[in-house]
C-alpha cells in the first residue's frame, strides 16, 4: 500500500511545489530590473547559506543548534526520501539500505530539532510571531516521525506491509501532513515559505558585497544606491510595491519574522511607530494583494498613542505605500521613524536590508510629493540655499578657527592629512571637539590643512531625507573642489561625513582614503607620534556610533585609544554591534516623529547601568543627543577630547621605548 501511496504523495507535493515556484516569481518578478549573474549567484548560495547566513544566526547559541538539525535534517531527508521512496532505492540490502540508514539518521536528527522548537514555542519570547508559526513543530514532527517509521521497513526493522492497510493508511497522511507544509507550503505561502525565497534571496541578494570574500572575510556593503537622475523612465524613489527591485521584493518574501530586527530597533523601544518586521510584512502584504501576507507578531504604536490592530492596512502591488487620503500599506510616520542605525539589519538572519527599502520610500515623497515632516522642509532649503542644513552663511565655517591659524589646501594645494570639518563647525559644542583634534594633530606633527570656506555639507543628511538631488549637488560639488588638490587622507571627527565620503561619493567619481578621528589617533599612538598622560578620573563607558561601527565595522580603535589613557572602559550591555542608537542619524531629530520615550534617554539609561561618569563618544550628533538628556548621570566627551587633555607635552623620553617593548619591561622587572 505505502509502495503506491509514497511516490504519488512525494511527487504530487513537488509538483505543486513547483507551481507555487513559479507563481512566486511572478509575483517577485512585478519589481524593476535588476540584473544578477544568476549562475554565479546560485553556485554561491551554499557558502553563503553555511557560512554567512549562519554566522548571524548563531549569535543565538540555542536557535543555532536547532536550526542546524531541523533544516539540515530536513534537507538531507528530502533528498534521501526521494530516492528511496519516490524512485524506490529502499532495498534493505546494498545501496539502497545504505540510502535507507542514512534517511532514518536524517529524520531522527529532524525529529531531535522539531523537539527544541516546540520548546521554545511553548513561550515564546514577545519579539517572535505567533499565529501559524505555531504549528511549525507539529508539522516539523509529523513530517520527521512520519519518515522515520515508513523507512523502517527499507531497512528491515519493520515488516514491508506494516501490518495493515489502516496503518499505512495513517503514517501516508502523516507524511502527507508533513509534506503539505514543509514542501507544498514552502511555494504557496506559511511558516516554511522563507526557506525557499531565502535560498533564492541569497542567491540574488541586492549587495552580493556583504557575504564572503574570496580571502575568507565578511564583506560590508553599506552606502546607499544612488539614484540615475537623469533617466527619465526610472521613478524617484519607491510609490508603490512594484516599484523596488524584483530582488528587494524577493529579500521581504524571505522574512522569518523572528523579530530581531524589532528587538533591535530603537524606534519601537522608545514606541514610535515604527516596527521593522511589521513593515517587511506589509511589502508583503502589498506585493501580493493580501493573499498569503497575514502578519502574526507584535503590534507596533500608532503615532497618536495605542497600537495599531493587526491586519488593518491592505494593499496591492500597484496601489501607493503611502496614501494621501484612505488606507494604505503604512503611514508616513512609519517612514520618518528610522534613524538609519542599521540594527535591524545587522540582525536579520536573513540579510534583508532594511534602510534601503525605507529611504527608497521616502525619495518618494520628499522627490515627488515634497512631504518632509516637521523641519525637514527647512533643512533641505537651507542645504539649498546655503549648502549647509542650518542656514548659516558659508563664509562663516572658519569663524570658530580664527586664533587656530590654519593651513588652507587653496594656499597650501597639497598636505599630508585633509582634515574634514563637517556641519560641526557651526555648532559650539562640536568646535570644542574640533579644536582639540587640532591640538592633537600638531602634537603628532601631522601636516594637515582644511578646506576651509570652500568645503560643504557633505550631502549625508539630505540622501536620508530621500533628497537624492541635493546630495548629489552637494557630493559633485566637493568632489570637483578636492580634485584641485593632492592628499593623502581625509580625516573627520564625523562618522556621517566619513561613511559618505568613504562609501558613497564613489559612485559619483569621488575615491578617497578616509580616516575617522579615533582610526587616525590609534595609529598616530602606535607609531610612538603621541605621548599620553594616564587617565585620573573615573569610570568611563564609549557609545559606539551607528555610522562608525555597524556601517564602517569600526570598533576596536577608539577603545584602543581609550586603553592608551589608561582607561578601563565600563561597557554597556548593548555596545559593539549590538549598540543602542543614540537617535540622532537619518534625519530623526529633524523629522521629530513622536513616541512614548526619547531614544537618548534610553542609551543614557544605559550608560547608567555601568556606573560610569563619563561617557566617551566619537560623534558629533551623539555627542548632542546625548547631552540633550535631562538629569543625565554621565559627562559626554569626544575622544579628541581626552587625548587632548591627556597629551604629555615633555614625555619621558624611555617611556614610548618600554611601552613598546612590554616583554623587555617585565624583564627588567
Amino acid at each position: 500500500m505505502l509502495d503506491i501511496l509514497l511516490p504519488i504523495l512525494i511527487f504530487s507535493a513537488l509538483a505543486l511545489a513547483a507551481i507555487g515556484a513559479l507563481r512566486r516569481i511572478r509575483l517577485w518578478r512585478q519589481g524593476r530590473p535588476s540584473p544578477v549573474p544568476i549562475a554565479k549567484g546560485l553556485a554561491a548560495m551554499p557558502r553563503r547559506y553555511l557560512v554567512d547566513l549562519h554566522h548571524v544566526v548563531a549569535r543565538d547559541k540555542y536557535i543555532s543548534n536547532t536550526h542546524v538539525a531541523t533544516a539540515g535534517g530536513f534537507v538531507a531527508a528530502a533528498v534521501l526520501m526521494i530516492l528511496v521512496h519516490g524512485l524506490g532505492l529502499g532495498a534493505s540490502q546494498g545501496l539502497g539500505g545504505v540510502l535507507g540508514w542514512l534517511l532514518l539518521a536524517a529524520s531522527a536528527c529532524m525529529f531531535v530539532g522539531s523537539l527544541f522548537v516546540a520548546k521554545r514555542r511553548r513561550n515564546p519570547p514577545p519579539r517572535l510571531s505567533k499565529g501559524p508559526w505555531m504549528r511549525l513543530p507539529k508539522s516539523l514532527m509529523a513530517f520527521s516521525l512520519g519518515v522515520f517509521v515508513i523507512t523502517l521497513p527499507s531497512v528491515g526493522a519493520l515488516p514491508a506491509d506494516l501490518g495493515s492497510w489502516i496503518v499505512a493508511l495513517v503514517l501516508a497522511g502523516v507524511v502527507a501532513w508533513g509534506l503539505a507544509e514543509m514542501v507544498f507550503g514552502m511555494t504557496w505561502g506559511g511558516p516554511m515559505k522563507h526557506a525557499f525565497a531565502g535560498a533564492l534571496h541569497l542567491a540574488f541578494h541586492r549587495r552580493p558585497e556583504r557575504f564572503s570574500t574570496q580571502e575568507g572575510g565578511p564583506g560590508r556593503s553599506t552606502g546607499l544606491k544612488a539614484l540615475d537622475l537623469d533617466d527619465e523612465r526610472a521613478p524617484l524613489g519607491v510609490e508603490t510595491p512594484k516599484d523596488f527591485t524584483w530582488n528587494q521584493l524577493l529579500g521581504f518574501d524571505a522574512c522569518v519574522q523572528c523579530g530581531r530586527c524589532e528587538a533591535a530597533c530603537p524606534a519601537f523601544a522608545a514606541g514610535q511607530p515604527l516596527n521593522p518586521k511589521k513593515l517587511i510584512q506589509d511589502m508583503v502584504v502589498g506585493m501580493v494583494g493580501g493573499s498569503d501576507g497575514h502578519y502574526a507578531g507584535s503590534p507596533y504604536p500608532a503615532p497618536e498613542g495605542g497600537y495599531k490592530p493587526i491586519g488593518e492596512h491592505g494593499g496591492d502591488p500597484h496601489g501607493p505605500i503611502v496614501a494621501r487620503q484612505g488606507v494604505a500599506l503604512v503611514d508616513a510616520e512609519t517612514l520618518w521613524s528610522c534613524t538609519t542605525c542599521r540594527a535591524c539589519v545587522e540582525e536579520c538572519p536573513m540579510m534583508i536590508e532594511h534602510v534601503d527599502a525605507i529611504v527608497d520610500m521616502r525619495r518618494f515623497l520628499t522627490l515627488e510629493r515634497g512631504n518632509t515632516p516637521n523641519k525637514g522642509g527647512e533643512v533641505l532649503d537651507n542645504l539649498i540655499a546655503t549648502d549647509n542644513p542650518g542656514g548659516f552663511d558659508p563664509g562663516s565655517r572658519l569663524n570658530w578657527a580664527a586664533d587656530q591659524n590654519l593651513a588652507l589646501m587653496a594656499d597650501r594645494k597639497e598636505a599630508d592629512v585633509l582634515l574634514w570639518l563637517g556641519d560641526g563647525a557651526f555648532d559650539m559644542r562640536n568646535q570644542r571637539t574640533l579644536r582639540a583634534l587640532v591640538k592633537v594633530l600638531r602634537a603628532a606633527d601631522v601636516d594637515f590643512a582644511v578646506l576651509g570656506n570652500e568645503e560643504r555639507d557633505s550631502g549625508d543628511v539630505a540622501r536620508r531625507l530621500g533628497d537624492e538631488a541635493t546630495f548629489q549637488r552637494l557630493a559633485k560639488r566637493n568632489i570637483a573642489t578636492l580634485s584641485q588638490y593632492r592628499f593623502k587622507h581625509i580625516v573627520t571627527c564625523d562618522p556621517h561625513s566619513f561613511h559618505v565620503l568613504k562609501n558613497e561619493y564613489g559612485a559619483l567619481g569621488g575615491h578617497y582614503s578616509v580616516f575617522h578621528h579615533s582610526t587616525y589617533i590609534a595609529d598616530l599612538f602606535d607609531g610612538g607620534r603621541l605621548h599620553l598622560k594616564t587617565w585620573k578620573g573615573g569610570r568611563v563607558t564609549y557609545h559606539d556610533p551607528c555610522y562608525l561601527g555597524r556601517y564602517n565595522g569600526e570598533y576596536e580603535a577608539p577603545r584602543r585609544v581609550l586603553q592608551a589613557l589608561g582607561i578601563e572602559v565600563k561597557e554597556m550591555t548593548r555596545s559593539g554591534y549590538r549598540s543602542r542608537c543614540c537617535g540622532g542619524g537619518g534625519g530623526a531629530p529633524i523629522t521629530d516623529v513622536p513616541g512614548k520615550r526619547r531614544i537618548p534617554d534610553m542609551r543614557m539609561e544605559d550608560v547608567s547601568e555601568t556606573g560610569a561618569e563619563l561617557v566617551a563618544v566619537g560623534c558629533p550628533q551623539c555627542t548632542a543627543m546625548l547631552e540633550g538628556v535631562v538629569d543625565a548621570s554621565a559627562e559626554v566627551r569626544d575622544i579628541a577630547e581626552l587625548v587632548a587633555e591627556g597629551l604629555n607635552e615633555d614625555p619621558d623620553p624611555g617611556r614610548a621605548t618600554r611601552r613598546a617593548q612590554p616583554s623587555e619591561e617585565v624583564m627588567t622587572l
